[in-house]
């Protein structure tokens, strides 16, 4: 079967790392990169790193409003999909690229595969919750990686056939944390020792692009009770400059270090010595929960409910005392596999050789 898969930015990447693999070793795998993360901190460096094909296809299509990004990614995607005429198209997560992959697919009448189907948020303000839900009703085949993924989406009748693989970042993360582990040299590199300070990340619209909410983001960050390692996604940093608070997150004595987007080991290796980390990414919440490092969500909802009601996760939106106080919390004593077994990719690339899917 030719299956063309579709990324954009970090975590596609890192998922691609775990299930081209066994993909290719039962299909024809073309690789598509729409450009969604043009930085090669956040794109080439996974192909490095972490054994990720590169890419056939890179369409270039970076920048712009959702609308704008998704529309053009559609328009780009057309014509490689007659070109290359897939009997199938896998797509990650929520991103734009996914939905528009999973929009461009459905055009031309193509079955659509979406890897982390069902989580829900359950708020439709953000992006990535309208991108997740409308790839779900486009596919005809849904892999969950948790069974509460299986239970949204029989609650919505999603029609397309629905699996629980379990989730391809426990696949990557036994695969990779090892070596991560053992380089301190990341930890020397940014002035900060074992169990010593707290991973820090921020990179939604709903959190930098409105000034008021940066402002507090920024107070937050400043009364971390240990020093915070900041690796500033670019259009954090672009949004902190504008608003001129770049330097006040930075002054001396803020305990806050900033540094340039990381590769893959650089980021788990100063996420597996974290006392805890704070974000606002749905992907970073489950690698944090997955390294069995206490997380403090910055926001008000998370598709990641199952790490809440672990004790692992506390959402705490941009409110300061809240951050502070679950960074006090002590850390849970159970640690259950809550999304599977580490062989996820596996599965993906078993579902995909079942018997052949009807069209979107």
């Amino acid at each position: 079967m030719k299956i063309l898969t579709i990324i954009g930015n970090r975590p596609q990447f890192v998922k691609a790392a775990a299930v081209s693999g066994p993909l290719r070793e039962r299909h024809d795998e073309v690789l598509v990169h729409t450009g969604q993360h043009h930085d090669d901190e956040l794109s080439a460096v996974f192909v490095r790193e972490l054994g990720v094909p590169a890419p056939d296809r890179e369409l270039g299509v970076a920048g712009g409003s959702n609308t704008s990004q998704t529309s053009r990614m559609m328009d780009a995607l057309e014509p490689v999909l007659a070109e290359l005429a897939p009997d199938l198209v896998l797509v990650y997560g929520d991103t734009n690229s996914t939905l528009a992959g999973a929009l461009a697919a459905a055009r031309r009448d193509l079955p659509v595969a979406h890897v982390e189907a069902g989580m829900r948020s359950f708020d439709r303000s953000m992006p990535e919750e309208i991108n997740r839900v409308l790839t779900d009703h486009l596919s005809a085949l849904l892999l969950c990686p948790s069974q509460t993924a299986v239970d949204n989406l029989d609650r919505e009748r999603a029609r397309g056939r629905v699996e629980l693989v379990g989730d391809v970042m426990v696949d990557v993360a036994r695969l990779f944390a090892p070596r991560a582990r053992e380089r301190l040299d990341v930890l020397e590199a940014h002035g900060v020792a074992p169990g010593e300070y707290a991973l820090a990340t921020a990179h939604r619209a709903g959190t930098v692009d409105d000034p008021e909410r940066l402002g507090r983001l920024v107070e937050l960050l400043q009364r971390v009770p240990v020093p915070v390692v900041a690796p500033l996604h670019p259009r954090t940093r672009r949004r902190l400059e504008e608003a001129g608070l770049l330097g006040d997150l930075v002054r001396e004595g803020s305990g806050v270090h900033v540094a340039p987007p990381l590769g893959y080991l650089e980021f788990t290796a100063l996420l597996l010595h974290a006392r805890a980390v704070l974000t606002d990414s749905g992907g970073v919440q489950k690698e944090a929960y997955l390294a069995a490092v206490p997380c403090v969500t910055l926001r008000d909802t998370t598709e990641w409910v199952e790490t809440v009601e672990a004790g692992w996760n506390v959402l705490v939106d941009l409110d300061a005392d809240a951050a502070r106080a679950a960074l006090e919390r002590p850390r849970p004593d159970a640690h259950p596999p809550l999304y599977g077994d580490g062989h996820a990719a596996d599965r993906v690339a078993d579902a995909l050789a079942a018997p052949k899917l009807p069209a979107s």
